[in-house]
């Protein structure tokens, strides 16, 4: 990596907010809530490929915000022969948000990275997360202070990889697009999104997808500090 990066963006969720973990915790809280019998392993298994299909069909403009928080659930209840009416889904729903930013473990070497890069660059956050909630993961984990923008989706009115939502962070920030980097997850969303308006990227490849050689990535955060 050149020397010519002052910027450097982050995606939040399953980039420094380990949302995986935080998820199960929070379905925990709602499982006691609502006393649903149901192996908590097994419901993970089958909701969260439900979710990363609703999460990319919202990212699409395909499915509204209340459509992705109803449909998850009820598709995944549904697989698993539960049925739940209407209004119980949506008071399910509406907890699940309320207690995801609740708890708040971090990527492992999330915070380490972060105190590394501090004085080096300013740090933003483009996060397709509802704001809401976002905002609280943030202040709740105690990370908040590290970034000198948020950009959100909600906000910018468009969600990553539009290229709308990378102009926004750009424009707030007063950075550029050749000095600026972006650092997510998700290949598409976050990788190709950057890329397309000419921000260097890494991917944090932690889930080990077969991304095409040119692009860099790395499995672990700690690794960033080899590169910047």
């Amino acid at each position: 990596m050149n020397n010519t990066i002052e910027h450097i963006f982050f995606d939040l969720d399953h980039t420094l907010w380990d949302f995986d973990k935080n998820s199960s915790l929070a379905f925990k809280m709602i499982f006691e809530k609502f006393r649903i019998h149901l192996d908590h392993t097994s419901f993970l298994s089958t909701y969260q490929p439900i979710n990363l299909r609703y999460w990319k069909l919202y990212r699409e403009e395909k499915v509204t915000k209340e459509e992705l928080r109803r449909g998850r659930l009820s598709e995944a209840f549904s697989i698993l022969g539960q049925k739940f009416s209407l209004e119980i889904i949506d008071k399910m729903a509406h907890d699940y948000i309320a207690f995801l930013p609740l708890n708040n473990h971090l990527i492992d070497g999330a915070e380490e990275v972060l105190e590394y890069l501090n004085p080096r660059y300013d740090l933003h956050i483009i996060t397709n997360g509802f704001k809401e909630v976002q905002n609280k993961k943030l202040s709740n984990s105690g990370i908040r202070h590290y970034f000198k923008t948020i950009t959100n989706s909600e906000e910018a009115g468009v969600k990553k990889p539009n290229p709308f939502i990378f102009e926004q962070a750009i424009k707030i920030s007063g950075a550029k697009s050749d000095n600026s980097l972006m650092i997510g997850d998700n290949y598409e969303a976050d990788i190709l999104g950057a890329e397309a308006l000419g921000l260097k990227t890494i991917c944090f490849n932690y889930h080990q997808e077969k991304l095409p050689e040119e692009y860099l990535q790395v499995s672990k955060l700690k690794q960033l500090k080899n590169y910047l």
